[in-house]
């Protein structure tokens, strides 16, 4: 495993989800610094800081210094001119981890298109600084002038985007056959080890992998289920995350938007977390499902992980996501399979309730 000074916010949910990232990325770190403040216009952080890394990074000498934060090319620039090291922000972490757990064609598309848009949008100013001499793990690209490198990166786009398009109208000719064949779809959202796939394996039978590590799923599966004797099918996507950017949410719309034509998103949420991790992962989740056009009335919710929290703290949580007095969430337990059956027959009724309000949609 590659060893990783980390610089985060100095925040335990921050500290703890970019550790998460760096040893989902195959990153061990060996050293983290956290700061209040992570914006300063040249380093990211303040000259006494950046004193204390360089004299870490000399001593500790780590493969990377992963910085918990979107820096602009000058700001990476000049971080690797005086620490001499590869410098990794939040966004190219996250994309060498899509790298990593992308196993279908698909994925691997959709991680390269992320991938070519980060790059894009980093292109006139990489550019630029290669003229002003080579850092580690920074250029890469030779003496490209600007335009042949960004129309380069331009067309690589375009045949991604062309491919991912014919995918997203297999996907649709598919969905139309299942509507056909009279299946209703299920499909699992929510941020990222939430317990999704555990859950999805529990309501399935299946034995898909699952462990702690963050994006583990980064591929549609869909699987068969029966509900109250009738057929279902029910799906596990990729997971969210605190400040992913547009961009790579764009690069996945051909696998996300299936949540927006499902009959039913069943809304993962880890109950077992504290108060302040809860909300901003649900607040999260809610804004991203937003953004796909998913619609509230199809929203159900699986409050996982009840086997790890007091039934006194979770009313309290329940309250706070202004669930209580609604009969769209259910408490389960992907690990115990406690209530598993209760959130299936949820789900049925959902789509049933929406069908009969909205019989032009279904």
């Amino acid at each position: 495993m590659n060893s990783a000074i980390l610089i985060t916010y100095d925040k335990e949910d921050a500290i703890n989800e970019a550790k998460g990232l760096c040893d989902a990325a195959g990153y061990q770190v060996v050293h983290t610094i956290t700061q209040k403040f992570l914006k300063r216009p040249k380093y990211g952080i303040s000259g006494g800081i950046l004193e204390r890394l360089e004299e870490l990074s000399e001593r500790l000498r780590p493969d990377v210094i992963v910085f918990d934060e979107i820096l602009k090319p000058s700001q990476n620039y000049n971080l690797a001119s005086i620490l001499h090291r590869e410098i990794l922000d939040r966004e190219t972490l996250i994309l060498e981890i899509f790298e990593r757990r992308a196993s279908s064609a698909e994925s691997k598309l959709q991680v390269k298109l992320a991938q070519l848009r980060y790059e894009m949008a980093r292109a006139k100013e990489k550019v630029r600084l290669s003229s002003m001499g080579e850092q580690p793990g920074f250029m890469g690209i030779g003496k490209f002038e600007v335009d042949v490198y960004y129309n380069d990166i331009k067309h690589r786009m375009q045949t991604i985007r062309s491919k991912l398009e014919k995918a997203g109208k297999q996907r649709e000719l598919h969905r139309k056959g299942r509507k056909r064949m009279g299946f209703n779809t299920i499909s699992l959202a929510g941020y990222t080890s939430a317990g999704k796939t555990t859950l999805f394996n529990k309501m399935t039978g299946e034995t898909r992998d699952e462990n702690k590590e963050l994006f583990t799923t980064l591929s549609t599966t869909t699987r068969r289920i029966t509900i109250k004797q009738e057929p279902f099918l029910i799906s596990d996507t990729v997971g969210f995350i605190s400040k992913l950017p547009a961009y790579m949410i764009d690069a996945f719309k051909s696998t996300l938007e299936e949540l927006a034509h499902t009959d039913v998103v069943i809304v993962v949420v880890d109950i077992s977390d504290s108060l302040f991790d809860l909300k901003k992962k649900f607040a999260s989740c809610m804004r991203t499902l937003s953004e796909l056009g998913v619609e509230g009335n199809k929203l159900a919710f699986a409050l996982n992980k009840m086997d790890l929290s007091k039934s006194n703290e979770i009313m309290n949580k329940i309250e706070i996501l202004n669930l209580s007095g609604k009969n769209n969430w259910v408490l389960v337990s992907a690990k115990t399979g406690e209530n598993i059956d209760k959130l299936k027959e949820m789900a049925a009724n959902i789509i049933e309730n929406y069908s009969l309000t909205n019989p032009k949609n279904m």
